[in-house]
């Protein structure tokens, strides 16, 4: 099958604030140079690395973000190094960076200055907060991006701080709405025959997730905190929605009204029938139920019994006896349950890569989305540092081998 992206191409100077906008672009065909600098890149020191041994080589953080590339080292900065990626950019249709505001332009890549080169690029920028505003020059970590876009406070129990997501995923989704804008650029192109230079905030991107919350201080000045495992209900009934099992936790929403009538019924059933149901849920009349007249005591009333379920079985049978009874539950899976869930092996999710220089195969998720006529897998693994020098360089640009000898020693390559 032909890829839905194939002859396009993109030059990505990203760090690990866009890695993973470029390994998407790739994913759907498009040729991606990942460009470092001579002796790669920072984020190869990122951890865990395979066997437990540090080295640049042998990043997993690497290698799950930069597969379906091809690797190049240069020193843009350098005066040879610019030239070089002049050369480049003539032949490319997509920058990516994530540098600082202001930095291509210090160093003569500025948008302005790519279009004089090639009208047709299209430049996208990874930043914290944007080209632009108040806080454009700040830093921003993972962790201050998700405290200024509004989710932290959100994100934890009701009696504690805020919290941020046990691994980073502030920049995973800026580079996942940048591949976005940079489709949407480049379908736009189809038209006007220009580029345009793609501005992406993390922040921005982040406030995104909390676009539903906005309306209850929009409307109402209510700031909707956090609530763990919880969930808010009307008079600020704290419901809980994980609840513990025999091997992990479960995700179970009781629905008030007629939509969670006939499932809380059958949830009475199934409670009576393994001799967890106490008067009160035998009583209930489930059509009436209003979660604006259960106080606290109602609510214990209500839960223990459901608790006392859940600890008696694990997840899959739980899972497996509610999808028979139809009633909304769902199994919290961790990340060996998702590696071995049949349903993403259905898909034929997991691709297994050779790594030879490991001597081994490495399985890499796949595309979240399956297109009927086009490929979207992983063909690649990450490049090595420079791997791809000669076959660019000399195949591509005509470089010889002695010049690129010289460019070497130059540490311009």
């Amino acid at each position: 099958m032909e890829t839905l992206l194939d002859g396009y191409r993109a030059l990505d100077l990203c760090d690990s604030r866009g890695a993973i906008c470029g390994k998407i672009l790739g994913d759907l065909g498009i040729d991606v140079i990942r460009i470092e600098k001579p002796g790669g890149d920072s984020s190869r020191n990122i951890g865990p690395f395979y066997g437990n041994i540090p080295h640049r080589e042998k990043s997993l953080y690497w290698f799950a973000y930069n597969n379906n590339k091809r690797g190049l080292t240069l020193d843009i900065e350098k005066p040879e190094g610019k030239k070089i990626f002049y050369e480049l950019v003539t032949k490319a249709d997509i920058v990516l960076e994530s540098f600082d505001p202001g930095y291509m332009e210090s160093i003569g890549l500025g948008y302005e200055n790519l279009k004089e080169l090639n009208q047709h690029i299209i430049l996208t920028s990874i930043t914290p907060f944007g080209q632009r505003g108040p806080y454009q020059n700040y830093k921003g970590s993972d962790m201050v991006v998700w405290a200024l876009g509004g989710i932290m406070n959100v994100t934890g129990d009701a009696d504690r701080p805020p919290l941020q997501v046990s691994i980073p995923q502030s920049y995973i989704a800026a580079g996942t709405y940048a591949a976005e804008g940079t489709m949407v650029a480049l379908y736009e192109r189809g038209d006007s025959g220009l580029g345009q230079h793609i501005d992406v905030s993390a922040q921005a991107t982040i406030a995104w997730f909390i676009s539903e919350l906005i309306p209850f201080w929009t409307f109402q000045q209510q700031d909707i905190r956090r609530a763990g495992g919880a969930m808010t209900r009307t008079g600020g009934l704290l419901v809980p929605t994980i609840i513990p099992c025999k091997d992990g936790y479960i995700g179970y929403l009781i629905q008030a009204g007629q939509a969670g009538a006939e499932r809380n019924k059958k949830m009475a059933y199934w409670l009576a029938e393994e001799g967890f149901g106490n008067e009160y849920i035998k009583q209930k009349d489930w059509n009436e139920f209003d979660w604006g007249k259960m106080d606290a005591a109602e609510l214990g009333m209500l839960m223990q019994p459901i608790k006392k379920l859940f600890l008696a079985h694990t997840k899959q049978e739980l899972f497996n006896e509610a999808v028979k009874r139809v009633i909304s539950l769902f199994p919290v899976r961790t990340t060996r349950d998702i590696v071995q869930s049949e349903q993403l092996k259905a898909r034929g999710y997991w691709v297994p890569v050779l790594h030879e220089q490991l001597d081994t195969t490495i399985v890499y998720p796949g595309p979240s989305a399956l297109l009927s006529e086009t490929e979207v897998t992983v063909r690649r693994r990450a490049p090595h540092i420079g791997e791809h020098n000669l076959e660019i360089y000399v195949e591509e640009l005509g470089m010889t081998p002695e010049q690129m000898i010289m460019l070497k020693s130059e540490a311009v390559i």
